[in-house]
């Protein structure tokens, strides 16, 4: 079981966690927090992008796709939630 699935009952959703294989790299990391904006970050993954240097921008997955559209190629990474 992934580590993001054990907090899901705290939170109601399953957050993305530190955990996870993040694609770090780049300046920074876009994550589509679904249609209606609920996956939950946990703060582990905020205080990573910080360590990191990496600006971390959560958005409703649409406007990331958009985001990312408009940002030259490895310049960022991204986490997409597609299923809600």
């Amino acid at each position: 079981m992934s580590q993001s699935r054990r907090q899901k009952a705290g939170v109601g959703h399953t957050p993305l966690s530190a955990k996870e294989d993040i694609p770090w790299g780049g300046k920074q990391l876009i994550v589509g927090t679904g249609v209606y904006g609920k996956l939950p970050i946990m703060p582990a993954v905020e205080a990573e992008a910080k360590r990191r240097g990496i600006k971390l921008v959560a958005v409703p997955t649409e406007q990331a796709c958009q985001l990312l559209g408009s940002v030259q190629g490895g310049e960022a990474f991204a986490v997409l939630h597609v299923t809600c």
